[in-house]
């Protein structure tokens, strides 16, 4: 029986280089990266979300705007309203569904759409 406790380790006890990676969105796309267990964190899936990040950080310099500034194309923040919408339509029948008495099922599958729509609304680009 000891060797059995014996076996049980807390995060504390491993190793940095055996732990789990922990997961983190692009900088620039939103999409999920997993992270590597050596070496620096990874901040963007790949080259082409890194060099728009440098591109829109050199506009924003360029621009005289602050340097935490959040710039957004007229395409891309119709797209954010539109989504925004969306999330709140979605909201906004499970509560009447709920009222109106659905079952637990349809409440389930309502509840489903809602959290998609907010997965996707993540991602702002």
């Amino acid at each position: 029986m000891s060797a059995q406790v014996d076996q049980v380790a807390t995060s504390r006890d491993v190793p940095p280089h055996r732990r789990q990676a922990a997961v983190l969105h692009c900088g620039w796309c939103g999409r999920r990266i997993e992270q590597g267990s050596t070496g620096r964190r990874r901040r963007y899936c790949g080259q082409s979300c890194r060099q728009r990040a440098y591109e829109r950080r050199l506009a924003v310099q360029r621009g005289g705007l602050p340097e935490n500034a959040v710039v957004l194309s007229d395409a891309e923040l119709t797209a954010l309203q539109d989504r925004l919408f969306q999330l709140r339509c979605a909201a906004e029948d499970v509560v009447t569904a709920a009222d109106d008495g659905a079952d637990g099922g349809e409440l389930r599958r309502m509840a489903l759409e809602l959290a998609e729509a907010a997965r996707e609304l993540e991602r702002l680009r």
